[in-house]
């Protein structure tokens, strides 16, 4: 059966691969109106794991035996279809239906089969440029409202990620409301209201495909581990040493306060009680050159939980980027980074830690594909962590990339989770190539192409841990797009 879908699935790929070529291009649409937009996509990937370190939950879920993953290989479909309409200049909705279904290679267990399920991945309604002539001629408002992706937003790449941990690579979404109040061309204020439900309710087929799976990556078999929270960005920037950036060091920087709530939950007949976490922090990016940034981030938590115990937490970053911007093939760029997340010595005892780092939606793959079940408090729960990694790579040209990355990880406090007594967690390395396969002529109004990659990761846990075994990932990817 397994081999039939993953068949099927690439039949379907090519069939509508070789479809695409035929279509006439698309021609620009007139300024204003009603215009309609659709498209899909496609994504085939292979991932194995093998030996990886991991504890999923430790203090926070309640399992107290540290495990090792043995091999996991498998094959993953993503096919998803969109669709948006343009409503004169200013406004547009825009949905996306995804499912993904999965083949085990090795194991036959979790496999989920299609079309067992399909998700609303994205629904949501966007104003850009509103309130013109209110108090000033140009539109100094942009909204958007509905379910969205979650990657990156506001930039603040270590607080948002991923809205649905626990989708796996399905999703990333998270359902938000959000406001931009532009104050001048370089300042304005972000406000927002997010909302992650443990369930999801906005699908279409059975349930058994995806039955005991939690969107935010907690809970037990219980429809309860929701989070919700909202908060303020602002953004600006300034010139130091004064003048123009011609003659100063001009500086971007954002100042934010986040307010996230985690509801209780059960598992395994324990009771973990409700978590409010209250975020203030800024980011500083100096421009030295065109080509050299070097981003900083301090970060405070302030909190309780439901048991009136405060919780307070810190992270704080330090990087140094370079990327040739001049040259147009033959790109090289280089990196150097220090992510540190708070600890607690009591995460075992205390449901995580009164001073561990919650972090908040930055629960994603950035930091590393493997290690995301490897991060000792649940699938991506980022905390006590210092990760000095270092990246260097060159952009062949469009859509060709080679990069690599290593670097030390440790544990900021020992807390005796990973099973050994130190607080070295390992050595990480990455490798990763960005190909073509096909590319769309977007002159000719062309829009079907296939990319993909390769990507190899390898760990050598340190004495954080009980095992010293060496512990990889290898995924190949395949994506078309029409």
């Amino acid at each position: 059966m397994k081999k039939t879908i993953a068949v099927a699935a690439l039949v379907a790929g090519v069939g509508c691969a070789l479809g695409a070529q035929d279509v006439a291009p698309l021609e620009a649409p007139e300024e204003g109106g009603i215009r309609f937009d659709a498209g899909a996509d496609l994504r085939i990937r292979q991932e194995i794991l093998h030996n990886v370190p991991t504890m999923p939950g430790g203090g926070m879920v309640g399992n107290p035996a540290v495990m090792r993953t043995k091999t996991k290989n498998q094959m993953r479909f993503r096919p998803r279809v969109w669709a948006e309409v343009k409503f004169g200049d200013s406004w547009r909705l825009y949905g996306r239906l995804a499912d993904e279904f999965r083949a085990g290679l090795v194991q036959k267990t979790h496999a989920q089969t299609w079309p067992g399920e399909v998700v609303v991945d994205n629904l949501y309604l966007e104003g850009k440029n509103l309130m013109e002539g209110v108090f000033f001629d140009d539109g100094w408002v942009d909204v958007v409202a509905g379910r969205q992706d979650l990657y990156r937003l506001y930039g603040l790449d270590h607080i948002f990620v991923d809205g649905t941990s626990g989708d796996g690579s399905r999703t990333t979404y998270a359902d938000l409301v959000r406001l931009a109040i532009h104050v001048d061309e370089t300042s304005w204020l972000d406000l927002f209201g997010i909302l992650n439900k443990d369930r999801e309710y906005m699908r279409f087929g059975t349930r058994r495909s995806r039955d005991g799976t939690q969107l935010t990556g907690f809970g037990g078999n219980d429809t309860e581990m929701d989070d919700w929270g909202f908060g303020a960005v602002w953004n600006s920037a300034f010139t130091l040493g004064g003048g123009d950036a011609a003659r100063g060091l001009p500086v971007n920087y954002q100042l934010f306060f986040i307010q996230k709530d985690t509801a209780s939950f059960h598992r395994r007949g324990v009771k973990h009680p409700r978590r409010q976490v209250n975020l203030l922090g800024a980011k500083l990016v100096p421009h030295w050159t065109a080509n050299l940034s070097t981003p900083l981030e301090a970060m405070v938590q302030v909190g309780e939980n439901g048991e009136n115990k405060d919780l307070t937490a810190w992270a704080g970053y330090a990087g140094v980027d370079w990327r040739d911007m001049e040259k147009k093939t033959w790109r090289p760029f280089a990196g150097a980074g220090l992510l540190v997340l708070s600890g607690d010595r009591d995460a075992a005892r205390e449901d995580g830690g009164r001073n561990a780092w919650d972090p908040m939606w930055y629960r994603g793959v950035d930091d590393s594909e493997m290690m995301l079940y490897g991060s000792n408090y649940g699938c991506g729960w980022w905390s006590n962590m210092m990760n000095l990694k270092t990246t260097f790579g060159v952009e062949i040209s469009r859509l060709h990339k080679v990069s690599v990355m290593a670097g030390p990880i440790f544990a900021e406090k020992k807390d005796g989770l990973g099973g050994g007594d130190g607080q070295y967690k390992g050595f990480l390395s990455q490798a990763r190539y960005d190909f073509p396969l096909w590319r769309a002529d977007a002159a000719k109004g062309e829009r079907f192409e296939i990319f993909g990659h390769l990507l190899f990761e390898c760990f050598n846990p340190g004495d954080y841990y009980e095992t010293s075994k060496p512990a990889y990932f290898v995924r190949w990817q395949v994506d078309f797009k029409f």
